[in-house]
C-alpha cells in the first residue's frame, strides 16, 4: 500500500476517482491530537474487508493524518481531517487488477464546531438499505451531496434521509437520535444507516446513565411528537436540531447530560 500518497501523485485512473471505488473518514484534530482515531481506522480497516480492499494499519491511517495536519501547518487549531483509501489504479472497466495498489492519502481543513441548533428537512433523495454500502463510508456519496443540497435549498442545515422504504435513516452527513418518554431512539442498522463513531459513545453514555435505548424503524413522524432530536457525528459531537419550521429545541436536560459525557471528543 502507498501511505500518505502525495495529492499531486494521485492518477487520473486511479479507481476511487473513476469509480468511487474506496472508502473515508473523516476525523477531528483538536488540543493538539487526533480524536478516536482508532475508531475510525479501525472502521476503515472494516469496510475494507467488506470491499475486499487491502486495509491499512491503524499505526498507517495515524500517521498519514498525522503528517497532513503537520503539511497544512494545523497543529495548533481545530482542524477536520479527512482520510482517504482507494483502490490504485489498473484493470479494465469494472474488473480490478489482479495486485491491487490502493493509495492513502488525506487532507485537512479548519473546524469550526456549530454553536446553534440544525434545522433538518427531509429530503427527497433515498438511501438504499438493501446495498451493503449503505452502511459504509464509501467515496460514492452523491446521494449524501444531493440530499444536502435540497436541504440547503429549503433553508435547513441538514438533511433527513429516509430509506427506499420510506424509514429514518440519517442526516446527510450525521447519525439521527431523538428522545420520546425518556427513551433514546436511533434508526436500527437494517435502514441502511452508517454505524457512526460518535454515534456509538453517545449510545454508551446513554446505557452508562441508564437510559433505554432502542434501535428502530420508523417513518418521519416519528420525529413530530419527539421529546428531543439531535445528530452526532466526529466533527460537531452531539447537536441539538429541529424540524424545519418548528421552534428551536429547548434545552432538554437527558440531552444536556449525553452532550456533556461525549464534550470530551469534541
Amino acid at each position: 500500500m502507498t501511505a500518505d500518497t502525495p495529492l499531486d501523485a494521485i492518477p487520473l485512473d486511479d479507481r476511487g476517482l473513476l469509480l468511487g471505488d474506496g472508502l473515508f473518514e473523516t476525523l477531528l484534530f483538536t488540543r493538539g491530537a487526533l480524536v478516536l482515531a482508532e475508531d475510525h481506522a479501525r472502521r476503515m480497516q472494516d469496510g475494507a474487508t467488506v470491499l475486499g480492499l487491502p486495509a491499512p494499519t491503524t499505526a498507517g491511517f495515524v500517521a498519514c493524518a498525522t503528517h497532513a495536519v503537520g503539511r497544512a501547518g494545523l497543529t495548533g487549531g481545530r482542524a477536520a481531517v479527512r482520510v482517504t483509501l482507494t483502490a490504485g489504479s489498473g484493470g479494465r472497466g469494472l474488473d480490478r487488477p489482479a495486485q491491487l495498489q490502493p493509495q492513502l492519502f488525506a487532507t485537512v481543513a479548519p473546524s469550526v464546531s456549530p454553536q446553534t441548533p440544525a434545522r433538518l428537512a427531509v429530503a427527497e433523495t433515498r438511501r438504499n438499505q438493501a446495498s451493503p454500502t449503505s452502511r459504509l463510508k464509501t467515496l460514492a456519496y452523491l446521494d449524501n451531496v444531493l440530499a444536502r443540497r435540497e436541504a440547503t435549498a429549503a433553508g435547513a442545515d441538514e438533511a433527513l434521509m429516509l430509506n427506499t422504504l420510506g424509514e429514518l435513516t440519517c442526516a446527510a452527513a450525521a447519525n439521527l437520535f431523538w428522545l420520546k418518554a425518556d427513551v433514546l431512539l436511533t434508526p436500527a442498522a437494517e435502514t441502511g444507516r452508517l454505524d457512526g463513531v460518535m454515534a456509538r459513545r453517545v449510545i454508551e453514555a446513554a446505557l452508562a446513565q441508564g437510559l433505554e435505548v432502542r434501535q428502530v424503524r420508523e417513518g418521519a413522524r416519528a420525529l413530530a411528537d419527539a421529546d428531543a432530536i439531535f445528530l452526532t457525528n466526529s466533527l460537531t459531537g452531539l447537536r441539538p436540531a429541529s424540524l424545519l419550521g418548528h421552534a428551536p429545541p429547548s434545552p432538554h436536560p437527558v440531552v444536556g447530560r449525553l452532550a456533556a459525557a461525549v464534550a470530551g471528543f469534541v
